[in-house]
């Protein structure tokens, strides 16, 4: 068996590339009963402080699936149902311009199905109403698709089952997180607001090679990302899934319900989790980005095996897929499947490209698709509320994907980054849309 050593070595040399922009990070591994955690690079480039291994990141969107298991705990109970509307658990709350509440269950939101608006981060201050008022101003938000009609990642879906489960529990957010799921398992470094991270060795996030100024996510959308704790803590609530007798409500988190049309190593959604296969054995995961924090997740339950990268900048997946696939290869032999890659045999068909052409739109980023001589590209232009926290716009240039079908193709930005899929397609009403980070893009009139 492959003895995890060697750890530093391996962090160390997937940071120092230049697509990996992470000034710390630290990985973390459980396998066969066996936790090791490796650390790399500083807390801040202004401070210098060096990253440990337990130095505080932020998890970003891996809160999610800690907000799914506290809905399943209560389903489990019986104190909601999967079926429930919103309108029988959040009475009087109103759900889109054209109120959804009727119609978006808890299975909607849980499988990023509910068609509201997903990247909505409206700061509603720090009180402990803030999901409550963060909730009631969804009443503004946009329909993008009917609900159950497609995937689309939803944040503010989650923040709207975090106040459910704050309704039902009679307490606020924070304390629901740590009442249910961080001091039953004994997790004592999860964190939800700044002033509790300040008390640990807490990082910086890092945005165009400098230090933010902002340190972290609105209090409001704290149900959607604000969970930062430990490569510890982060694999002690993976561990659950790697027991010898998971709970029922626990085990159906991880049933594929819903296929997500990207192509990457997850393949579709559960509860909270994105699910996949690796060499036939089922894979958990997902991945976090807040202000200028990264993080991911694997776990392969039926190896015993779970894997967190965490970094203070924010490409942790270039880090990730220099170290998890090798480090899941050499303990267990099981290879991740091949990412999307452009079609070497694809042939330039200009009329056909030229159909994909126009202005796609979302809440977070603009995509305007254009035909040169070159090819198809996409400019993409952050919007919203953290256009000024993400990327400057970016020009991909977009190829036809292997196996992708018409609609079916990769971007990237420059020559060394990694591919990523995008997918032109349509609405099941008829509306052209561009699947891409995810997320659904309609094309403007």
């Amino acid at each position: 068996m492959h003895e995890l050593e060697g750890l530093g070595d391996l962090l160390a040399q997937a940071c120092a590339d230049p697509e990996a922009g992470a000034p710390g990070a630290v990985l973390g591994v459980w396998h066969d009963g066996r936790l090791q955690v490796a650390a790399h690079g500083v807390l801040s480039r202004r401070t210098q402080v060096p990253v440990t291994a337990d130095s505080v990141f932020q998890i970003g969107s891996i809160t999610k699936p800690w907000t799914a298991t506290v809905v399943a705990g209560l389903a489990a109970e019986g104190r909601l149902h999967l079926d429930s509307t919103v309108a029988e658990l959040l009475p009087g709350v109103r759900l889109g311009r054209d109120d959804l509440g009727d119609r978006v269950t808890v299975r909607h939101l849980l499988t990023h199905t509910s068609g509201i608006d997903g990247d909505v981060f409206t700061d509603t201050g720090r009180g402990d109403d803030s999901v409550a008022r963060y909730v009631d101003l969804l009443a503004d938000a946009v329909t993008v698709h009917e609900p159950g009609a497609a995937y689309s990642y939803c944040n503010s879906g989650y923040v709207v089952l975090g106040r459910i489960a704050e309704v039902i529990d009679g307490a606020v957010w924070d304390d629901v997180l740590q009442r249910r799921l961080a001091a039953p398992l004994g997790l004592a470094d999860v964190c939800t607001l700044p002033e509790q991270a300040v008390l640990r060795r807490a990082a910086v996030g890092h945005e165009s090679g400098g230090p933010v100024t902002t340190w972290a996510l609105p209090r409001s959308v704290g149900p959607a990302g604000t969970v930062a704790t430990t490569a510890a803590d982060l694999l002690g609530f993976a561990r659950q899934w790697l027991a010898d007798d998971v709970p029922d409500h626990l085990a159906a988190m991880t049933e594929p319900l819903v296929d997500v049309p990207d192509g990457s190593d997850l393949q579709a959604v559960g509860w909270g989790w994105r699910v996949g296969r690796w060499d036939g054995h089922l894979v958990l995961g997902h991945s976090g980005l807040t202000l200028g924090q990264s993080a991911t997740l694997r776990i392969l339950p039926s190896l015993g095996l779970a894997a967190c990268v965490l970094t203070n900048g924010e490409r942790a997946d270039a880090v990730h897929l220099r170290v998890v696939p090798s480090l899941v290869r050499d303990l267990t032999g099981v290879e991740m499947p091949p990412l999307p890659g452009p079609d070497p045999e694809a042939s330039p068909d200009r009329d056909g490209l030229a159909a994909f052409t126009g202005r796609y739109l979302r809440r977070a980023a603009h995509y305007d698709v254009e035909l040169d001589d070159a090819g198809l590209w996409a400019t993409a232009t952050p919007a919203g509320e953290l256009a000024g926290h993400g990327p400057a716009p970016e020009r991909l240039l977009l190829r036809p994907r292997a196996s992708g079908g018409a609609g079916g193709f990769v971007r990237r930005s420059h020559d060394t980054e990694p591919w990523a899929p995008l997918t032109f397609g349509r609405l099941p009403d008829g509306t052209p849309m561009l699947f891409t980070a995810g997320r659904v893009a309609v094309r403007a009139p």
